[in-house]
Formats: C-alpha cells, sequence, structure tokens
C-alpha cells in the first residue's frame, strides 16, 4: 500500500519520495524476460535515478520468455543454485548499467520489488550501496540480511520498517 502525503499549499495527496521510487521500480520488473520471478530495481543518489534493471538474460542471448526456463526444467527450487539461472537479477543489472555509464553508486539507495538474494547482496555491498528498500521477501533472506547488518547497510521494507 502505496503511503501519501497532503500538500500544504494544494490539499493534493502525493506519494512519499520511497513510495515513488518503488513504484518505478514495480513499473521497470515490468520488461523482466524472467518466468518465475518479476523484478524491477532503481538506483537513486541525491534524488536522481541513476539507473534501473530488471531480471533478464544477458546481451545477445535469448530470453526464458523464448526459450524456456532452465530452473523450471530442472526443477530447482527458488532461493538455491543462482549459477543455474540464466537471468541477471535486477539489482546486478541495475548496478552494470551504472557503471557502464559512468556512474558511481557509492552512497546509494536502491529500491527493489523483493529483497535482493545473497549474491546481489554481496554485489550492492561492494557497490557502495547505503540503504536498500523493498516490497516482498526471498528465499535466501537470512544470510543476506546479516551480511547487511556486518556492511552497515539499511534495509527498510516499504511498510517503514528496519530489518
Amino acid at each position: 500500500m502505496i503511503k501519501m502525503v497532503e500538500s500544504t499549499t494544494t490539499k493534493q495527496k502525493r506519494p512519499t519520495k520511497d513510495d515513488y521510487y518503488m513504484e518505478i521500480a514495480s513499473v521497470v520488473a515490468k520488461r523482466t524476460t524472467c518466468l518465475r520471478q518479476t523484478v524491477g530495481a532503481v538506483i537513486v543518489k541525491n534524488n536522481h535515478i541513476i539507473s534501473t534493471g530488471y531480471n533478464g538474460a544477458p546481451k545477445g542471448l535469448k530470453h526464458c520468455t523464448d526459450i524456456g526456463c532452465i530452473r523450471i526444467q530442472k526443477k530447482i527450487p527458488s532461493g538455491t543454485m543462482h549459477e543455474t539461472c540464466r537471468a541477471v537479477h535486477a539489482e546486478q543489472n541495475a548496478i552494470i548499467q551504472a557503471a557502464s555509464h559512468g556512474v558511481s553508486t557509492d552512497g546509494a539507495t536502491l529500491y527493489c520489488t523483493h529483497s535482493p538474494c545473497i549474491l546481489c547482496t554481496k554485489m550492492i555491498i561492494n557497490a557502495g550501496i547505503k540503504s536498500v528498500f523493498y516490497k516482498q521477501g526471498y528465499a535466501d533472506n537470512d544470510i543476506s540480511s546479516e551480511f547487511f547488518k556486518d556492511a552497515g547497510v539499511e534495509v527498510i521494507y516499504l511498510d517503514g520498517k528496519k530489518k
């Protein structure tokens, strides 16, 4: 549910910045080519969107929507054997997009439709991202939460609860 704030001059209700960026992440997720998860990510720095990403096959490779999903075919449970996935995760794609354009993610905030897996958690930490907002959990959250805590990365569930 989106939190709304009331403007003092027009009495217009508008989403908070966090809800605004999360809504954009949800729209970005609609571009996914993954058959199992619809994930979008937005990286924000100094109140500006510096990159976005969604989960899908690497550049030039066929998408799962076209050829099927290896993980579904092999019945691999969510949160395990990440290396067997054809897709690059949304968070990874957002970090890669920023890097390919020479934009630093140091001190940025990541908004993601799902909490990051352990692989993305490590990339987020090394990218210098300081805050992560998410609205849906993921299978290996316990390990990721521990890593984020140890690295001093603030993690916030969209309803505002710190994890």
